[in-house]
């Protein structure tokens, strides 16, 4: 009995267990619902009045390429930077940006978020767009890529289908997202709100293994369509999203000539016979040694026999002569019962005769009186 009840109670924390797993697994932002148009209030000096108990800093390294873009944009720097009472110093020799807090900052979250501004724009993200980061509603993420592949070929390739043609991949992942996204070495830096940024990061490590981002653009749009609709947002998209399948294109090509294997068998193959045995097996080995020469001798002569009649027929090819082609074709003799006809022949060439020319018919016609008065007319005008 104590053992069926033990065994219950554990199986009981195991199902727990994996209830409370199954519970974090779901998405937070899915389960909350934010009415539209609400907005935080801001943070203002009258919700903290005596300001920070301690000074508090942070400091970036940049590299020296990014050196002359900071010297420009720094006065703009200092200036976003000194509305929120955060002092920012810019140090060339070491290659440094430091920023701090000072007696004045009543906001304990500013010094976060020029944190973040630094970080930006030591990764080559221009400062129109990195200035955007003091706003209350947004935030920043700078994915690191370079150690997600090993190959830098495949690192090259993957990145580069990331940005796509032109950049178009990239611009059509910001404006499904609001976020603004820069692909710079061994980093992607992305800036814009909460959700976005999370799209932004799962489309990113999806591309870098192998996953093409028009996928994921793909389900994007179909969400944002789906959202639009207010009956379908409190519903599951599972049914109307693509299920897209990982297929393995390069396959092996299979060989010509297939060895086939032999079924795998503990016993060693039989041992082959030898000599003896086959002497044994024909009844040669009884025989004397005498008859045994003599008997292999008569096999060599039976071979040699061969041999000669063999090279004999061909030295006599040589000799014989080849058929000779008859020089006249056969007449074929006319058939017997085929005779001429001379009446016809006759005919033919009575009629042949009339055709040529000068020659008088054969039955001629008699003069018309028509044409004999012509004549004498033309007779009687040649006398006069």
């Amino acid at each position: 009995m104590a053992s069926s009840k033990t065994g219950d109670g554990v199986s009981e924390t195991q199902t727990g267990k994996k209830s409370k797993k199954n519970q974090n697994q779901v998405d937070e932002s899915e389960l909350l619902t934010v009415p539209d148009g609400w907005k935080e209030p801001v943070f203002t000096k009258d919700d903290n009045p005596r300001g920070l108990l301690e000074e508090s800093s942070f400091a970036t390294l940049f590299p020296k390429y990014r050196e002359a873009y900071l010297k420009e944009c720094w006065p703009l720097v200092e200036k976003a930077l000194g509305e929120a009472h955060i002092k920012a110093s810019l140090d060339l020799i070491e290659g440094s940006i430091t920023v701090s807090t000072t007696k004045k900052t009543f906001d304990p979250y500013a010094i976060v978020r020029a944190r973040d501004l630094i970080k930006l724009l030591a990764r080559s993200v221009p400062f129109e767009q990195a200035v955007r980061i003091l706003q209350d509603d947004m935030a920043c993420d700078i994915i690191k890529i370079g150690t997600l592949v090993r190959n830098r070929e495949r690192f090259v390739k993957r990145r580069q289908r990331l940005i796509g043609p032109k950049g178009s991949t990239l611009k059509a992942l910001e404006l499904l997202t609001n976020c603004y996204v820069m692909v710079q070495g061994n980093t992607v830096s992305a800036l814009g709100p909460f959700k976005g940024l999370k799209e932004v990061r799962k489309v990113v490590m999806d591309t870098m293994k192998n996953v093409h981002p028009i996928y994921n653009i793909k389900t994007l749009m179909i969400k944002r369509e789906l959202s639009k609709d207010p009956e379908l947002r409190m519903q599951n998209w599972e049914r109307f999203l693509p299920q897209f399948r990982h297929k393995n294109l390069s396959k092996r090509k299979e060989p010509k000539k297939k060895s086939v294997k032999k079924e795998y068998t503990p016993f060693p193959p039989p041992q082959p016979e030898s000599k003896v045995d086959k002497e044994l097996a024909t009844g040669e080995f009884f025989l004397r040694e005498s008859v045994k020469k003599r008997k292999k001798m008569e096999e060599i002569k039976v071979k040699q026999a061969e041999a000669l009649t063999k090279k004999q027929e061909e030295r006599n090819k040589a000799f014989i002569p080849p058929k000779e082609k008859p020089l006249m074709k056969k007449t074929t003799k006319a058939p017997a019962e085929s005779k001429l006809d001379i009446e016809a022949i006759k005919d033919k060439v009575k009629k042949a005769k009339t055709k040529k020319l000068g020659a008088p018919p054969v039955n001629p016609a008699p003069p018309s009186s028509t044409a004999t008065d012509k004549k004498k007319k033309n007779q009687s005008k040649n006398k006069s």
